[in-house]
């Protein structure tokens, strides 16, 4: 018998920004003509807008006399301060906030702007609506208690963090204290070796952790946009040590950060670039078909390593392939996607070719307003408003130690995302040679996270089925990093499994089995079984052809 999904938990796809809008960017311009629609849209349907206008009024009426029909989302931390219900003064601002928020979303729901339009402006609301929230002012009550707390410290120090952070940080609040943390010190710190070295990636080669090893490597592909290390934060969850320490042989691509010297890098560029990579890992491995890894944009990268290969007869070389969210079918929609018509595209590559390369802090500020409650207005609120140092917290450092993309392979993103090329044969062209997946009959485990807002479920999902070979997918209850992060002993991780891969992500669903706990346990197995024989961990890193090159983390890591 299988466990259905607890009602009202079913996973949805993404309906905001993704990483398609990431990488292409969004205009002021569009943003604009958005807003323009709305100001044609309320002058050319005075009706409309008065009926609206008219249905808000008698809703703050009732909210002034004391009456509280609205309240807000259970999961909203921004209002969970019990002043926000027990005060007449800010439950009635509260109030009136959530009347003003239904009232907008009804005049356009109920509006005669066409299915897109719509979308748009619902879209932009949704950004405007957050950023009016009575939370995000110093009448928060929490800011309140802490100026009076603080002897009006706190306003102080607030000011002299947001100042910082228009110097220093474009005007957003940070994230996460920066000094907490050290690349090589307590972050990407599993000792190894860099064992080759190409103008594009270094490879690290890992200590053993173990008695005994697998004969047959992993080679880890990181995303290009990040560095390598979100596989190996701190020794509580590090993926990498729970490898090492689990027998396995690691291998992991450090990749360099391109600057405008750079710009002609492509996908192709990449590829070879790891073609050389596992020639580096075969020998020093002494195995002829190492098993890859790959996140994100490495996943990609790592399927058209794998369509190269197959092209040219040599699919052998390579054993398994493990995708983490990542994407090989590029259509999915969002609100967001939208503004991305053929002119913001262009504009796009342009710029980016100007430049010589797309900025990562450019995509992380993009990524940031995917949600902006979450990653915006509560370091706000916590930044400026109760005057706090943001918390240290490993991932974040990661994420905001982000890196470059060249010209050229954000181009190649773009048209990616345009014509979904890999979803039919030959539908792409990698180092001169065509891409059919279906061609690719290696065996794969894909792992997708049901709250990705960058790369939602069921497009990762539907990439997987591109896939030649026996398929194995898993759906972890987490969002983009926390899907690959996932160590064992979290009570509240859990995933679903279906053997059956149907065409349809909510059959799929429909009919998987809940499993508690971290997937990593179950991939561990999989991956032991593609793995070889245990034998004993060489005690020298690297070989006679492939020296030590330096001490692990390397220098493209620290590379800003």
């Amino acid at each position: 018998m299988t466990d259905k999904p607890v009602k009202g938990t079913t996973p949805v796809p993404a309906t905001s920004i993704n990483v398609q809008n990431a990488i292409t960017g969004l205009r002021g311009r569009d943003l604009f003509s958005t807003l323009r629609n709305v100001g044609r849209l309320g002058l050319r349907n005075p009706l409309h807008t008065a009926h609206h206008l008219l249905a808000l009024g008698g809703q703050l009426t009732r909210v002034m006399l004391g009456d509280s029909p609205h309240q807000p989302h259970p999961r909203d931390n921004r209002f969970s301060d019990p002043t926000w219900s027990q005060n007449p003064f800010y439950r009635r601002g509260l109030q009136a906030y959530l009347a003003w928020q239904k009232q907008t979303r009804q005049w356009i729901e109920e509006s005669t702007l066409d299915d897109d339009d719509r979308a748009r402006v619902h879209f932009l609301f949704n950004l405007l609506n957050d950023a009016l929230a009575p939370s995000n002012s110093l009448l928060n009550p929490l800011a309140v208690k802490e100026i009076f707390n603080t002897g009006g410290l706190s306003l102080v120090r607030g000011v002299a963090h947001l100042l910082d952070d228009l110097r220093h940080n474009d005007g957003l609040p940070r994230q996460v204290d920066e000094r907490a943390f050290e690349v090589g010190v307590n972050l990407a710190a599993t000792p190894g070796a860099v064992v080759f070295r190409n103008e594009l990636l270094e490879l690290i080669q890992y200590k053993p952790m173990s008695e005994k090893q697998y004969a047959r490597p992993l080679m880890v592909i990181p995303p290009q946009i990040n560095k390598y290390y979100i596989f190996d934060l701190g020794p509580t969850n590090s993926f990498v040590q729970y490898m090492l320490k689990n027998g396995l042989q690691v291998f992991m691509v450090s990749w360099r950060n391109p600057d405008p010297r750079h710009r002609e890098w492509g996908l192709s560029s990449y590829v070879e670039a790891l073609e050389e990579a596992l020639v580096a890992c075969r020998s020093i491995s002494g195995s002829r078909d190492p098993n890859l890894m790959g996140a994100c944009a490495g996943g990609l990268t790592m399927a058209a390593l794998q369509g190269h290969l197959q092209a040219k007869g040599q699919l052998r070389r390579v054993r398994s392939a493990t995708y983490l969210v990542s994407l090989l079918d590029s259509q999915f929609d969002s609100p967001a996607s939208l503004f991305a018509d053929e002119q913001t595209i262009e504009a796009s590559k342009r710029r980016s070719y100007q430049r010589g390369v797309l900025d990562g802090g450019e995509v992380a500020r993009i990524f940031a307003w995917m949600r902006p409650n979450d990653l915006i207005w509560n370091y706000w609120i916590n930044n400026y408003l109760l005057g706090r140092t943001p918390p240290a917290f490993d991932i974040l450092y990661w994420n905001a130690d982000n890196t470059r993309l060249p010209a050229a392979f954000h181009g190649e993103l773009l048209d990616f995302f345009k014509l979904n090329p890999l979803t039919y044969p030959n539908g792409m062209q990698v180092c001169g040679t065509p891409i059919d997946l279906s061609q690719v009959t290696l065996d794969s485990f894909t792992v997708a996270g049901n709250n990705d807002h960058i790369t939602p479920w069921d497009a990762v999902y539907r990439s997987a089925l591109l896939l030649g070979g026996k398929r194995r997918f898993v759906l972890a209850n987490s969002g983009h990093i926390q899907s690959i992060i996932n160590p064992p002993g979290n009570p509240k991780a859990h995933f679903l499994e279906n053997p059956t891969l149907s065409s349809d992500p909510r059959a799929w669903v429909h009919d998987a089995t809940r499993h508690e706990g971290s997937w990593w346990p179950q991939w561990l197995e999989w991956i032991g079984q593609r793995s070889g024989r245990l034998k004993a961990p060489a005690t020298e890193l690297g070989n006679a052809s492939y020296p030590p090159l330096g001490p692990a983390p390397g220098s493209y890591v620290r590379a800003r």
